[in-house]
C-alpha cells in the first residue's frame, strides 16, 4: 500500500509495485472467474483478465449480439462461452456484470449458483445498496466485493492494450473467507487497473450516480445544448456555434486538461481567454452547486435508483429510449456535430495520405 498525496489530503491508494500482478495470479490461482453479461463492461474486464493468465470463461445468452460479440473475441462455446447458468456453476469468483436492470431479473436465477464458498463480484454498487428496490441480497456465506473501473469498458481495455491502465476503486460488502479484502485488489489488479484506491458500495454508487447525471453526461450534455442554442440565436452559424461550444472542447482542450490539469490550460491560453475563465467561472460553479446538491440528495434518497428501475423495467422502454435517442440525434446541434467529424476524418486521411 502506498500513500500519496491528493491536493493535500493523504490517502492510502493500492498500485501494481505493492500488488504485482503475479501475485494477484497466485492469490486467484484456484480460482474460475465467470463474466456474466458481454455489454458495457464484460469484454474490457474478460479480455484483460484473459490476457493477464486468469482463468476466465464468459456467461452469456446464446443467439444475442453480445454472444455473437464474444466469438468475435476468441471465446469458444464449451470451452470458455456458456450460457449463464453453466458459468455460474462452473465459476467460483462470478462478476456480474449485466447492466443494473439486468442483475434485477437474473438474481432470482444466479442465486441458486452462489453455493458457500463462493464470490460475487460487482463494478457498481447499485444492486447492493438499493437492495430494498433491487431484492439483491447475498446469503452470508459467500464474499462480495466490488472493483469500479473509472470510465468505460472500451477505455478499459485501449489503455490495456497500449500498456496502461484504467484508475478503479475497490470494496468489499462481505468478507465470508477472511481473504475478500485481497481477492478484491487481486481482481482489480486483473482486469488492468492503474491504481486502486478504497470505497463502499454506498460511496460508490452516490458518486457514480452523481457524476454520470453531472459532470460526465448530464450537465456536460445540457450546457453544451444551452451554449450552442445562444450563440445560434444570436445569429451565429450552425458550424461556427458547433466549433465554438463542442469542438474545441473535445479534440483540444479536454485531453490538455486531462494531461496538464486546468491550471496549466489557463496558463496556456491568451490573456483575453484567461480573464474570461478566471472571472466567470465561479458563476457557472454557484450556479450549478444547488443543482449538484440536489441531485446527489435525489441520489441518497434512493429516488434515482427507484426511477431508473422502474423506468427500465417498462415493455416498452427500448422503443421509448430510442424515440428519444432519436430526438438527440436528430437535433440541428448533433447533426451539426456529423458532419464536422465526417469532415475531420476526410482531413485525417488526406494527411496519412
Amino acid at each position: 500500500m502506498a500513500t500519496i498525496n491528493f491536493g493535500g489530503v493523504p490517502e492510502t491508494v493500492i498500485t501494481r509495485d505493492e500488488f504485482p500482478l503475479q501475485k494477484a495470479l497466485e492469490f486467484l490461482k484456484d480460482e474460475t472467474i465467470a463474466v456474466i453479461g458481454y455489454g458495457v463492461q464484460g469484454p474490457g474486464q474478460a479480455l484483460n483478465m484473459r490476457d493477464n493468465g486468469f482463468h476466465v470463461i464468459v456467461g452469456q445468452r446464446e443467439g444475442t449480439p453480445s454472444w455473437e460479440r464474444a466469438l468475435k473475441d476468441g471465446w469458444v462455446p464449451g470451452e470458455s462461452l456458456f450460457s449463464i447458468e453453466e458459468a455460474a456453476d462452473k465459476g467460483t469468483i462470478i462478476c456480474n456484470l449485466l447492466s443494473d436492470a439486468g442483475q434485477i431479473a437474473l438474481w432470482p436465477t444466479l442465486q441458486k449458483y452462489l453455493t458457500p464458498g463462493k464470490t460475487l463480484y460487482f463494478s457498481h454498487g447499485f444492486g447492493i445498496t438499493f437492495n430494498d428496490q433491487t431484492g439483491i441480497v447475498p446469503s452470508k456465506d459467500i464474499d462480495v466485493i466490488l472493483v469500479a473501473p473509472k470510465g468505460s469498458g472500451t477505455s478499459l481495455r485501449r489503455l490495456f492494450v497500449a500498456g496502461g491502465g484504467l484508475n478503479s476503486s475497490f470494496a468489499v460488502y462481505q468478507d465470508a473467507s477472511g481473504k475478500a479484502w485481497e481477492k478484491a485488489i487481486a481482481m482489480g489488479i486483473g482486469v488492468g487497473s492503474g491504481y486502486l484506491f478504497e470505497t463502499d458500495f454506498k460511496r460508490e454508487v452516490y458518486s457514480d450516480l452523481t457524476g454520470e447525471r453531472g459532470v460526465l453526461m448530464g450537465a456536460l450534455a445540457g450546457i453544451i445544448e444551452a451554449q450552442y442554442q445562444v450563440l445560434r440565436q444570436r445569429g451565429h452559424s450552425p458550424s461556427e456555434a458547433f466549433n465554438e461550444t463542442v469542438e474545441e472542447l473535445t479534440q483540444s482542450l479536454v485531453p490538455l486538461v486531462g494531461e496538464n490539469g486546468m491550471d496549466w490550460m489557463f496558463g496556456n491560453c491568451s490573456v483575453t481567454a484567461q480573464r474570461g475563465a478566471l472571472d466567470w467561472k465561479g458563476k457557472f460553479r454557484d450556479a450549478t452547486l444547488p443543482v449538484l446538491n440536489d441531485l446527489y440528495d435525489s441520489v441518497a434518497s434512493g429516488a434515482e435508483a427507484r426511477r431508473t428501475i422502474e423506468r427500465g423495467s417498462t415493455p416498452n422502454y427500448r422503443q421509448e429510449l430510442e424515440a428519444e435517442l432519436k430526438e438527440v440525434r436528430d437535433s440541428e446541434l448533433w447533426q451539426t456535430g456529423a458532419t464536422v467529424r465526417e469532415l475531420r476524418s476526410r482531413t485525417s486521411e488526406s494527411v496519412e495520405a
